[in-house]
């Protein structure tokens, strides 16, 4: 039976290949022979079997001529998929080839310094080193012609041959190390000899031009000014249009009017939501299930509807029937880049330009933070404010660039603006592809990545994160984490206006991002340009980068991963698939592989186990019980995210193998891994592991030991999994052999009490039900920042604070605290309080009165909560506003009482 379930696999492979054979024109005449032959052995093995042979056994000459048929195919599918057959064709990414030079580098060593291959495959460890010393030394001769090539058309050759042996070198390499025939090193061994002959030769012969050249060049780039990413933005001008647009809302019928905007980008965000669910809610329903709901929702009330971005009138007629007109004044309002006609004889109102007085003062702002230039920059600087036309994102942009470029560079920034002569959305893009040179090498290709995902989509950025490192786009530095280098990229693209940062995080920096919907839409034909990554929008789509290394999927259904391979022979990035049959295999050498929204029941897919290149892996499951051992074959993986599984996972004892793990994570926050506990102290640690998600059983007594295998964890999510017995000995869990630890969760250890160690800034502790004496403990933290304490994590009606506690805490965070009434604090609690969050404490009777002096106190932000609380938050304002802090104004607290029914 299994025999004809893998006869019937390859015949779907060759079925997929004769589709595809135009991609295909180089097989040899035999081979086209050879798979004819086959497909006709096929059809006479099939023809002479019957329903009875294959459920009682095959008859021996027909078991020999499908035992001979399936080696034929196997031989097929492997000449056919070979990744280094053919260079013809192939199109390597152009963007930041030292930085994958870097990567490949890297790799090498790591390769040669273990044992990466049994014997069997006799791993050719002296070739590999050759091959490492010959790329060390062309890179090398790389950097010192970087400068100069892009004006000598010899060095410009010789750059892109070095550059296309060294990625062929790559795939051969990864190939061997999959099991490949590595026939075809020697000949990449020899062309990297040659190059390394020519490269010494050229350099002799050039040296003296390249160092004249290279002393007339100019630094642009100079250290970016922002420490930290920021949500608000400045707004400079158009108070005119303000006012005109609130009069269209606010004056006039109280008919249900329309009022449209047509302008340049930038201007606009989404100005408000219908419902104040979470969209969750929605997600799964019918259009048509939604249609009533939002017509019973605004049904006699006032409301403003508000729609960004309009590209055509279907986005209007899915919802104008859903729309009750009452009389009462409610406005839609639109905005787009396009003139819409949505209502006859309705007209649009059009933004002006910036003057170049505003355009000036919006640049002065956004480069220095205030108003007015250096006198030494104000002519250059109202010259470049005049170039940007008016256009809000082009001063933005040129702000961006200024902010990271040397002050005697700034004529070199405005000729170049000067030297764009289109206008508008295409002046934009000349701008943006200024931008885009200014970036240095490393951040080029993280901002190209954001092509991957949706226009307008909010990124998380941790996840971000580990698929830039993932890549290999993220560079090792001996003083940082890969996640703090990552983050300076981030801060530098932002700070650049790149890249907007639309949420935050309580520990300050940037929780998700997104692009300005012009700049995703030049990073989308950047990388197109750049072979940098293929974007999928149909089935058939083959407008892209010939034979790409990354391919994203944005829509269900458009290619059957066991076609992946045919399509895209060298793939290393498979991102956001959605489809409901993996087939019988994926692209071996892949390095990054996102599954999306595939669901997987109960087991995982066996065919990720063999891919021996994969670092990053992300997977939706379902009821997953157990990783299995063939996880080990994943060597190099660094992230396994598990997306919706609603249960704790067990983890095999290989799990202890892979060394470079650096993050297990689960998104579904009530669940988490179980690490294999029998024989610890034999097991290696996981001295990488950055981010674990952590189900453990305190009555096992486990935790400590686990704990001292993971030396360097600096974000733990612990919850407590199911467990008949009581905790023994004392009741007490160790977190403080943690010296690295930044961030941790806590979740269900009822009666358990915590050492924590002196290092934690951020503590989350839900559901633990303690008595409120103990948060004294926590109290002592000397350098915790964010406290949040959700779903009864203490019990008791009245928390009283001592003297000295939370000296550094910023954010404070309560949520669904049932039965807490009371809460004394002095003035010396909170020296450093910025934001207090207070939802759903329905017995709650008010705030400390002493947070009025507080004086770093930003936001207070009420929900859920009674009368008595808002009047308290009410009385703190305004003891703020009389110290003379005008920051806690009316924008910065937000109430919203418990509803009637329930006071």
């Amino acid at each position: 039976m299994n025999q004809m379930l893998e006869l019937l696999e390859g015949l779907r492979f060759l079925t997929v290949l004769l589709r595809h054979q135009e991609k295909f024109k180089e097989l040899c005449l035999e081979m086209k022979n050879l798979i004819g032959v086959v497909a006709c052995d096929a059809a006479v093995v099939i023809f002479s079997l019957s329903v009875n042979q294959i459920q009682k056994g095959l008859a021996k000459e027909t078991d020999l001529a499908l035992f001979h048929l399936l080696k034929v195919l196997k031989f097929i599918r492997a000449e056919v998929t070979d990744p280094v057959t053919s260079v013809s064709g192939f199109g390597f990414p152009r963007t930041n080839e030292l930085g994958s030079m870097d990567f490949l580098l890297e790799n090498l060593k790591e390769l040669e310094s273990c044992n990466e291959a049994d014997d069997s495959i006799a791993f050719p460890k002296d070739q590999i080193r050759t091959v490492l010393e010959d790329l060390v030394f062309l890179r090398s001769f790389l950097v010192k012609i970087a400068d100069q090539r892009n004006g000598n058309g010899k060095l410009q050759a010789l750059w892109s041959r070095i550059m296309e042996v060294a990625h062929w070198a790559e795939f051969v390499i990864d190939s061997i190390v999959v099991g490949d025939k590595h026939e075809y090193l020697g000949r990449v061994a020899r062309d990297i000899q040659l190059l390394r002959t020519e490269a010494r030769e050229t350099y002799h012969s050039t040296r003296h031009d390249c160092g004249a050249q290279r002393t007339n060049q100019k630094s642009f780039r100079i250290e970016s000014k922002r420490s930290i990413p920021v949500l608000n933005e400045v707004l400079v001008g158009l108070d005119d249009e303000i006012k005109t647009i609130i009069h269209s809302l606010t004056r006039g019928s109280k008919l249900l009017d329309f009022v449209s905007i047509v302008g340049m980008a930038g201007l606009v965000q989404l100005l408000c939501s219908i419902s104040s669910r979470s969209p969750d809610e929605y997600l799964e329903m019918d259009e048509s299930d939604l249609a009533p709901k939002l017509f019973k929702l605004l049904k006699r009330n006032r409301y403003l509807i508000f729609l960004d971005d309009v590209w055509e009138i279907k986005a209007w007629n899915l919802v104008k029937s859903s729309l009750p007109d009452d009389a009462n004044g409610s406005r839609i309002l639109f905005t787009s880049r396009i003139q819409l006609q949505f209502k006859p004889d309705s007209m649009a109102h059009h933004l002006r330009h910036l003057t170049d007085e505003e355009s000036c003062k919006l640049l002065q702002k956004k480069v220095f933070r205030k108003e007015g230039f250096p006198p030494t920059l104000g002519k250059v600087g109202s010259q470049i404010a005049k170039l940007c036309r008016g256009l809000p994102l082009t001063v933005v942009l040129a702000a961006g660039i200024l902010a990271n470029t040397a002050e005697d560079c700034w004529e070199e920034v405005a000729k170049s603006l000067t030297s764009s002569i289109v206008l508008n959305d295409e002046y934009c893009m000349m701008t943006l592809e200024l931008s885009y040179n200014h970036l240095s090498d490393d951040l080029k290709p993280c901002l190209l990545y954001f092509s991957a995902f949706q226009e307008d989509e909010n990124v998380p950025v941790r996840r971000l994160f580990w698929l830039w490192i993932s890549e290999g786009f993220v560079r090792k530095t001996e003083r940082m984490r890969f996640e703090d280098v990552a983050d300076d990229y981030l801060k530098d693209l932002v700070d650049r206006s790149l890249v907007m940062v639309s949420e935050q995080r309580s520990m300050g920096g940037a929780k998700a991002c997104r692009l300005h919907d012009l700049v995703h839409e030049f990073c989308v034909k950047k990388a197109k340009e750049e072979n940098f990554l293929h974007v999928l929008h149909s089935r058939n789509d083959h407008t892209g980068p010939s034979n790409p290394l990354r391919v994203c999927d944005r829509n269900a259904r458009n290619l059957m991963i066991w076609e992946s391979l045919l399509e895209f022979p060298y793939v290393r990035s498979l991102l956001l698939f959605n489809e409901d049959d993996l087939g019988f295999w994926l692209p071996k050498l892949l390095r990054v592989l996102d599954l999306g929204e595939l669901v997987f029941h109960a087991y995982l897919p066996m065919e990720v186990f063999l891919l021996a290149h994969l670092r990053y892996l992300a997977l939706r499951t379902r009821g997953v019980k157990f990783i299995p051992a063939a996880i080990a074959n994943l060597s190099r993986l660094q992230t396994f995210l598990l997306r919706g599984n609603g249960i704790h996972c067990l983890l095999p004892k290989a799990i202890w193998n892979i060394k470079t793990l650096r993050h297990l994570w689960t998104t579904y926050p009530y669940a988490g891994f179980i690490f294999p506990v029998e024989n610890l102290e034999e097991c290696p640690g996981l001295d990488r592991l950055d981010s674990l998600s952590l189900a453990i059983d305190p009555s096992s007594q486990s935790l400590q030991k686990i704990l001292t295998k993971l030396p360097n964890i600096c974000r733990l999510r612990c919850t407590k999994t199911a467990s008949r017995e009581k905790c023994t000995g004392d009741g007490i869990l160790v977190f403080d052999c943690l010296s690295r630890l930044e961030s941790l969760t806590l979740r269900c250890f009822e009666s358990t009490r915590f050492k924590f160690p002196l290092n934690l800034k951020k503590l989350t502790l839900k559901q633990n039900e303690q008595p409120w004496s103990e948060i004294s403990t926590i109290g002592k933290l000397p350098k915790l920042e964010v406290l949040k304490l959700v779903d009864d994590p203490f019990f008791g009606k009245e928390w009283e604070m001592k003297e000295g506690e939370f000296p550094k805490l910023r954010v404070l965070k309560l949520s669904n605290l049932r039965d807490f009434r009371s809460w004394t604090a002095s003035s010396d609690n909170f020296p450093r309080l910025e934001k207090l969050i207070v939802h759903n404490c329905w017995m709650m009777e008010e705030v400390p009165s002493c947070l009025g002096e507080c004086p770093t106190l930003e936001m207070i932000e009420v929900r859920g909560c009674l009368e008595s609380v808002a009047s308290s938050v009410k009385q703190i304002q305004q003891e703020q506003i009389d110290m003379g802090n005008e920051v806690l104004g009316e924008k910065s607290i937000e109430l919203q009482l418990l509803p009637a029914q329930l006071r």
